[in-house]
């Protein structure tokens, strides 16, 4: 028998045991090696499922370990997904639900409940690694829900569940977004925002060191840049070109955005005392397509920056980061699919690598080790500078009256004056249809209230277009870019 095999063997046998305490020790040691050496090797990916056109677990872990990835992350604990994956040698990661916090951090049964209910059934067969309770828990709704001052709690509590299963393996940690920080520029001046810095960061940090787990962090580079894509080199967004930035109270020399957004979260735990926790990068990617308005979402910057990527975040030795130069991250690329169901701006639902059918949008290598030059050449963008002009929102091509009823619904509900020339008698009154009274009033409603932060959307029923769709009588709002 191999070492390797000796050592499998070994595993199974304690893990289905009552053996000694000494031994779960070595144990814990032996894997916590091999998953400091595997994690960071093979790349992870994000398997979301808000879409009505994606194929089943079995279909999408196919697809899954057809790309090569090391790893793969759940945004929930899905039975038949960890069932399949325990066919696989994928790592995998499992989410708590955010409306699940709460309960889980204030009763330690429930917390038993969940770890029984969703790990015990499954593990080691299927190869758990990390529970992430909550993803970007600081968005405004679950701040309300006071969720954030129940998550360490819930942590705390699944990991006393884990080990009084004799689990040791399996790390807990959150998800957090760049919005944790208050100031990320330049990096070494970063902080955690003073409304979170005491109550959630301080706990979270002290837990995450205490049981040598991960700080996890979303990170989005295109929406740093796009926010200001005439300043910012989209070649250092994309870790190519020979921009740089040198900060300039440590003298760090930055080549590419997403380390210098990596060592914002370094500098900000350091700050808080904490200066050796490691971070894993929970999603991060490049959307490939977008709303008219979101500049430099398409295709080839998306294949460029996954691309580049990994091919940094596969490199041996480890390249790590200036701050933390030499030292591996563990990194999941943000997303398998398109997920035709999210809510928000249209890059939301344009970030996956494959269409529904496997198919790739474009060719990417896992492993890192397709040299850069050896893809196909893929169509050059047209929208990497801001578009200049007027733009509108409509329905989408084959709404149904139903839905354009409801689109109606929706947009003349809030203000009197959205749809007020819609009128009988009005100036767009005619032609008498639902299409287009429905096209006016999301023009409109969008056109008023896009300061607010309204998208063009409509739970899917509209999307922006250049092409005016009124006439000479009605005359449509629209959004002057």
């Amino acid at each position: 028998m191999s070492l390797l095999g000796f050592f499998t063997f070994t595993i199974l046998v304690f893990s289905s045991s009552g053996c000694s305490a000494t031994r779960f020790q070595h144990q814990h040691r032996y894997m916590q090696r091999k998953i400091t050496l595997d994690l960071p090797s093979k790349i992870g990916i994000n398997y979301g499922r808000q879409g009505n056109n994606l194929p089943s677990p079995y279909q999408s872990i196919n697809f899954i370990k057809s790309i090569k990835a090391g790893h793969v992350k759940l945004y929930d604990a899905d039975p038949e997904s960890l069932t399949l994956l325990s066919q696989t040698n994928l790592y995998v990661t499992i989410t708590v639900p955010n409306h699940l916090i709460t309960s889980l951090g204030t009763n330690q049964t429930t917390a038993e409940d969940w770890v029984q209910t969703n790990i015990i059934p499954y593990y080691p067969q299927t190869k758990i690694r990390f529970v992430l309770v909550g993803n970007e828990i600081l968005s405004v709704e679950d701040m309300r829900r006071n969720i954030t001052a129940n998550v360490v709690p819930a942590m705390r509590k699944i990991v006393t569940s884990l080990r009084a299963h004799a689990i040791h393996n399996i790390k807990v940690g959150t998800a957090l977004d760049m919005d944790s920080l208050r100031s990320t520029f330049p990096p070494s001046n970063s902080t955690f925002r003073e409304d979170i810095a005491e109550t959630l960061m301080l706990p979270l940090l002290k837990f995450l060191n205490g049981t040598n787990s991960y700080f996890f962090i979303n990170l989005q580079p295109y929406f740093r840049w796009s926010r200001n894509p005439m300043n910012m080199s989209l070649d250092y967004a994309l870790f190519q070109g020979n921009s740089t930035y040198t900060d300039p109270q440590t003298g760090l020399v930055y080549r590419n955005l997403l380390d210098q957004m990596l060592d914002s979260v370094i500098f900000a735990m350091t700050r808080l005392g904490y200066p050796h926790i490691r971070v894993a990068i929970s999603e991060t990617g490049w959307p490939n397509s977008g709303d008219i308005d979101e500049t430099g979402a398409n295709i080839l910057n998306a294949a460029t920056f996954n691309r580049n990527l990994i091919k940094k975040m596969t490199a041996i030795p480890p390249i790590g980061t200036p701050a933390r130069p030499g030292l591996a991250i563990p990194t999941y690329v943000f997303s398998l699919f398109d997920e035709n169901q999210k809510h928000g701006s249209g890059t939301q639902r344009h970030y996956g690598i494959l269409h529904p059918d496997g198919t790739p949008i474009y060719d990417i290598d896992f492993t890192g080790q397709k040299p850069l030059t050896g893809f196909n050449p893929l169509p050059k963008p047209t929208n990497n500078v801001p578009y200049k002009g007027i733009v509108w929102c409509v329905p989408v091509e084959g709404a149904s009256e139903a839905q354009l009823e409801e689109a109606l619904r929706m947009a003349c509900g809030r203000s009197n004056t959205t749809c007020a020339a819609l009128a009988p008698g009005r100036e767009c009154y005619e032609p008498v249809s639902f299409y287009w009274h429905a096209s006016y009033a999301v023009s409109s409603y969008w056109a008023e209230f896009r300061t607010e932060n309204v998208r063009c959307y409509f739970n899917g029923l509209a999307r922006m277009t250049t092409v005016n769709p009124g006439n000479d009588r009605c005359k449509f709002p629209g959004v002057t870019l």
